[in-house]
């Protein structure tokens, strides 16, 4: 599970991402009718012929499956100059 923490002032939050959730998303991303849709946009906002490139998701399954074993990982930790702290870790 990807545990994300924000820290605002007096205010903390800490959201947890399961991996369920990035093997769907992961799912849609990859899907030829959404990367159709954004190509689509791209041309039509942009005027340029810059294209998405399709991504397998085969290719991306081992990235997941790296990612569950990498429990508590620092993926991210930064802090503005306001005092907003943002951790995202594994």
């Amino acid at each position: 599970m990807i545990k994300i923490k924000i820290r605002a002032k007096a205010r903390r939050f800490i959201i947890p991402v399961p991996y369920a959730f990035l093997h769907l998303s992961i799912g849609i991303l990859t899907s030829k009718r959404i990367l159709v849709h954004v190509n689509r946009a791209i041309e039509k906002k942009a005027k340029k012929t810059f294209q998405i490139p399709s991504i397998n998701r085969e290719d991306l399954k081992p990235l997941l499956k790296e990612l569950s074993e990498q429990r508590g990982l620092l993926l991210v930790e930064t802090s503005l100059k306001d005092g907003t702290e943002v951790s995202i870790r594994l």
